[in-house]
């Protein structure tokens, strides 16, 4: 079963007399599945994460739904932001490159915050995530008394909390040595095979990716004039 289904999917951004596409001929995430995206620096892999993440309104046609069959594409279509919004809160959790957490909040308390967010509480999960990240010491503690690999620890379990089918991080390991780098990774994607979640992760270290199982893509542009077309194409993995 697929969480993501993507055709002919795409989005256009203007500055000035230059002019930038991004085109998606055909993408599928199944539940459960990481994929890792790849792409030189301004092919558009944040800009692609904001679009699979309901974040970045699409162009007109093609397709996009999810696990359930829902239209996302229609919703955009139809201005429905208020479902869009339920949409996004409910079907997928983000691991932002800097963290992200709210400063006046614990660590616990950014981590149970997806869960309000979306309506589902649970207590004993978040618990859990705690445990499974080794962040019990530091649970009470605000992002300013944490460390840089702690804090993205924490916006790895509140990405996890609200048990999304979706999990996309864009580049979530810059900030972190290469050793504190593998350990996040190898947390993320544990924590998420615990609980179903599907991985889409960017990065630009090639050799980081390689050493976990997943499916590649990525990102390919060319300049045709005034317009730059970027391209995602399969690239291979496990």
């Amino acid at each position: 079963m697929s969480a993501l289904l993507a055709e002919e999917l795409g989005v256009s951004l203007r500055d000035g007399e230059r002019r930038f596409r991004l085109g998606v001929p055909r993408f599928v995430l199944n539940a459960g599945e990481v994929v890792g995206l790849t792409g030189a620096s301004g092919t558009g892999k944040t800009l692609l994460l904001e679009l699979l993440g309901l974040l970045r309104r699409p162009d007109p046609g093609g397709r996009y739904v999810a696990a359930e069959g829902e239209d996302l594409l229609a919703l955009w279509q139809a201005g429905r932001r208020a479902r869009l919004t339920d949409v996004r809160a409910g079907h997928f959790a983000f691991v932002p490159q800097a963290g992200g957490l709210m400063p006046f909040l614990t660590a616990e308390e950014n981590i149970a915050l997806s869960q309000q967010i979306s309506g589902r509480i649970d207590r004993a999960h978040v618990r859990a995530l705690i445990a499974r990240l080794g962040l019990g010491p530091v649970a009470g503690l605000r992002p300013d008394r944490l460390s840089i690999g702690q804090r993205q620890r924490v916006s790895i379990a509140r990405a996890l909390a609200h048990r999304p089918p979706v999990v996309i991080a864009d580049e979530p390991t810059a900030a972190l040595d290469p050793e504190a780098a593998a350990q996040a990774m190898a947390l993320l994607f544990g924590a998420a095979a615990e609980s179903g979640a599907a991985v889409l992760v960017s990065s630009h270290d090639h050799g980081l990716l390689e050493r976990f199982p997943m499916r590649r893509i990525r990102l390919e542009a060319q300049t045709q004039g005034a317009t730059t077309v970027s391209t995602l194409v399969a690239e291979g993995g496990a």
